[in-house]
């Protein structure tokens, strides 16, 4: 955060009103000491409560943003989100959908994109699928999903689809933190998607009628998840020689004292087993969670 900065745009918003100082501190439930040291660019040594609450009197908005290396943060979370995305438009066409990643609109002045639109021919359903790498503000992410499907019959007519109903889906990384603040927002969530991710799965195979839901997708690399340290495994020397298990096995395999235990069939060896998520999520072998 610029000091500075934040304490000439709250100056320049109290002036905009006609407040002084003391106007401002009284609206906030604060001193018009607080008032003054933030205007004067020590907005750091005030609590962040303290300048939600002056910003919030002032019909304002706080916000908070990270910065790092220029534009490689952006890419990174792009990167997740691009993840997400690539996995659901390989799953929807997998099930005969009509699939437009970021479908841009313009719309009776509104604009904005829509980073899935789906359309199935044979129902002719329009698909609304909002995709977050992290769970962002949730009710300006609930208000933007309401205005996309409010104007998704509009956006199909331009693409000449027959829409009989406006279904949507939002779509997460499934990780404990991503879990927890959406459970923190459930009962607002499923008003307008109550269906899970087990519900989801089985709707996009078969849609019929509008839909509204979460799914959440396994093994994202999540921008929510937080690092873990893992124990650190020592091993135990051993007084009769080298050992032929565990640490001692590799040791001694290495210093040519040792058997080398043949390689298992169809193990190459390598991490990770090479295969595409929205491959395995096309055909089914993720374990769903609802």
């Amino acid at each position: 955060m610029d000091p500075v900065r934040f304490g000439l745009a709250l100056r320049a918003l109290r002036r905009r009103r006609g407040w002084d100082q003391a106007t401002l501190a009284a609206r906030a439930g604060l001193s018009q000491a607080s008032v003054s040291r933030c205007e004067g660019g020590a907005a750091r040594d005030l609590t962040w409560r303290t300048l939600d609450r002056l910003v919030e009197a002032l019909d304002a908005k706080l916000t908070v943003s990270a910065f790092w290396q220029g534009e490689a943060l952006d890419r990174l979370l792009d990167a997740a989100h691009a993840e997400i995305v690539e996995a659901i438009v390989r799953l929807l066409e997998s099930h005969g959908w009509e699939v437009i990643p970021e479908a841009t609109f313009s719309i009776f002045g509104e604009r904005g994109s829509i980073d899935i639109l789906a359309f199935h021919p044979a129902t002719g359903i329009v698909l609304v699928v909002e995709v977050k790498s992290a769970v962002p503000d949730m009710q300006g992410m609930l208000a933007g999903i309401d205005r996309k499907v409010r104007l998704a019959p509009a956006i199909a007519r331009e693409r000449k689809w027959a829409v009989t109903a406006v279904a949507r889906l939002l779509v997460l990384p499934d990780s404990t933190t991503t879990r927890r603040r959406l459970a923190k927002h459930a009962r607002t969530v499923r008003q307008t998607m109550p269906a899970g991710t087990v519900e989801a799965r089985r709707w996009l195979a078969g849609p019929d009628g509008a839909f509204g839901g979460v799914m959440f997708l396994p093994n994202i690399r999540s921008t929510d998840n937080r690092h873990r340290v893992g124990r650190k495994r020592i091993a135990k020397r051993s007084s009769a020689g080298p050992s032929t298990s565990g640490f001692g096995a590799r040791r001694a395999q290495n210093q040519g004292l040792g058997p080398r235990s043949e390689a298992r069939p169809g193990h190459s060896g390598a991490p990770g087993t090479g295969i595409r998520v929205a491959d395995r999520l096309s055909s089914g072998e993720y374990p769903s969670s609802g």
